[in-house]
């Protein structure tokens, strides 16, 4: 984990950030900071936006209709993070909520939604997946706020998909029952990470997968996982193997 200011109060804005240009808060966050937190002028915290790195900002002109936030300097500058893409299953809301939460947390640069033929929800709440991004970022030092992505079936998503990437999925059936193993080959590259949905792929889906040259199948051992739960197993697994852990 980067090693971050975890005792101030951190604050994702949308608006650029520079030293000395001051952000208007919106609504929502002029009342947590002003009547929640009980902060005022002079008080500080840290603002990110996802693009220009974290900046420690000082609030100015609080009134009851909002304040300023002005950058005073950058603590951090930007991170990139790694090139991990992770599509799922969709899952029901407050189980979706801790998955999309702990995908941040883990670093992914891509969050995408996937229906497959065993989904069982089939609605996506776009907004409050990016509510749940945000949160997450604040929370635990994140930098980077992973893009979202629209859903799309399984075989849409394969049809357009860019063969430089590479696919790995979780698959019971993986020829090779050592993860490790199976994932080193692929260091060096861009990849994606696709879990399926609780009553797993459809055989035609998993026949599907297999045939692109481009899919990886792991196991993820001999105990059967939730869907959320087997979302932060692989993708600590790929981390520590491929991924910004080594």
């Amino acid at each position: 984990m980067a090693i971050h200011d975890d005792h101030s109060r951190r604050l994702f804005v949308d608006a650029d950030l520079a030293e000395g240009r001051a952000v208007a808060a919106n609504e929502m966050q002029a009342n947590y900071l002003l009547r929640v937190l009980r902060l005022g002028d002079g008080d500080r915290l840290l603002i990110f936006n996802g693009r220009d790195g974290e900046w420690q900002a000082e609030i100015r002109g609080a009134a009851k209709r909002g304040c300023n936030l002005v950058p005073l300097a950058q603590t951090r500058s930007q991170t990139i993070g790694p090139d991990i893409h992770y599509l799922f299953a969709p899952l029901k809301r407050s189980r979706l909520d801790y998955m999309v939460q702990k995908a941040v947390e883990l670093g992914v640069a891509r969050l995408m939604p996937v229906l497959t033929r065993h989904t069982v929800a089939e609605r996506v709440n776009l907004e409050r997946m990016r509510a749940n991004v945000i949160e997450a970022a604040e929370q635990c030092g994140v930098l980077r706020l992973p893009e979202i992505g629209e859903p799309a079936k399984l075989e849409t998503v394969l049809a357009a998909w860019n063969e430089r990437r590479r696919l790995i999925f979780c698959d019971e059936a993986a020829s090779i029952a050592d993860p490790v193993l199976a994932l080193t080959p692929l260091r060096g590259g861009p990849v994606a990470l696709l879990i399926g949905p609780e009553g797993g792929f459809d055989p035609q889906e998993r026949a599907l997968l297999l045939s692109q040259s481009y899919v990886t199948a792991i196991s993820l051992g001999p105990r059967i996982m939730r869907a959320d739960t087997a979302a932060v197993a692989a993708l600590a697994l790929v981390n520590a193997t491929i991924g910004d852990w080594r």
